[in-house]
Parts: C-alpha cells; sequence; structure tokens
C-alpha cells in the first residue's frame, strides 16, 4: 500500500468494494494482538457481504488465532486464515471454521515449496480435512510459477492466487490451451 501511496485504508477498501460487488474480497488486519484483532475484523467485515476478514493463523509471538477464528465464525463472520503450512495447521483451521461462516484456508503453497518441499500432498490433504467444513474453501496461496496453477487444478483446489506475472505466462501458446479449461 506504501508503494502506491495508499494512505487510507478503509476507503480503498471501500473503492475497492464498489468496483468488485459480487466477488468475495480479503481485507487483513493489522494488529498482532488478538483482542484489536478482534476490534479490526469486526469493523473490516460490516464494509460489506462479501469481505472476507483475512488473519493469519498466528500472531508473530507463535500464538495460534483458533480460538478467535472459531468465536468469530460462529457469529457469521467470513475468514481468509492466511499464512497456513502445515497440515496440523490445517486441521486446527478446518476444527474452528466447522459450523461457521463460509470462509477460506490459505495454505502458502509457495512458500512451502521455497524450503524445497512438495506442497502438492499437503494441498491434497488438506482438501480431505476440509470436507469437516463444507462452507471452507481452500486456497493455494503464493503461487511461484505456472506449474503451480495446474498443481491446484489437479488436486481440486478451489481458488488459487495468481500473480500478473503468472497470468502472462499462461496466456503462452505452449500453455494457453491448458489454461483455458482451468479457467472457463
Amino acid at each position: 500500500m506504501r508503494k502506491t501511496r495508499i494512505t487510507n485504508y478503509e476507503s480503498f477498501a471501500r473503492d475497492v468494494l464498489t468496483a468488485i460487488p459480487d466477488r468475495p474480497i480479503s481485507f487483513e488486519v493489522f494488529s498482532d494482538e488478538f483482542d484489536e484483532m478482534e476490534r479490526q475484523e469486526r469493523t473490516i467485515a460490516a464494509w460489506g457481504a462479501n469481505v472476507c476478514v483475512k488473519i493469519q493463523v498466528s500472531n508473530p509471538r507463535g500464538e495460534p488465532a483458533y480460538g478467535l477464528v472459531r468465536r468469530l465464525s460462529q457469529d457469521s463472520l467470513q475468514f481468509n486464515v492466511t499464512a497456513v503450512m502445515t497440515a496440523d495447521q490445517v486441521r486446527d483451521v478446518t476444527d474452528a471454521l466447522t459450523g461457521g461462516a463460509a470462509s477460506c484456508i490459505s495454505v502458502f503453497a509457495g512458500r512451502i515449496a521455497d524450503t524445497g518441499r512438495d506442497p502438492a500432498p499437503l494441498m491434497a490433504e488438506a482438501l480431505r480435512v476440509m470436507t469437516r467444513a463444507p462452507n471452507a474453501e481452500l486456497i493455494l496461496a503464493s503461487p511461484r510459477e505456472v506449474l503451480n496453477v495446474f498443481h491446484a487444478d489437479s488436486i481440486g483446489c478451489q481458488i488459487i492466487t495468481v500473480t500478473g506475472d503468472i497470468l502472462n505466462k499462461l496466456e503462452n501458446d505452449r500453455v494457453g490451451k491448458t489454461a483455458q479449461r482451468i479457467f472457463a
């Protein structure tokens, strides 16, 4: 936001919601303290019915946000629980979201791959575990290459965040036909 000189987060968010009123959009809390996170989450969620409040799975001290997610999800707040890196985190977030509002779990597949591990098995396991929370969708987050788009499709991942660079590569004639099938 600083790079683009956005100085008023709420004003920016409301402009985005006016431009895109019919798609889920995630807006992030900025606090590391759970009490303040809850206050911010409730404020941000009130900006629109299509808002998912983006919250990290744990704060910088490593304290998990599962209790907060469970409580607010039961109050019908939609979440995008992000920075998920392990199967245990997927299980705990799924448990917190079970019976609550429609939400997303963002597994940072690209960052997992950066450690030398294949994220596809974890993504497939996440989908299996998430059947306990039918209102939750899986996001393959932080993709690093076009191959991640095909991984997401092959395991049945509902959402993938894609950068402009990756989208441009998908327009390449060699991958374009396959990509058209995925995005159709």
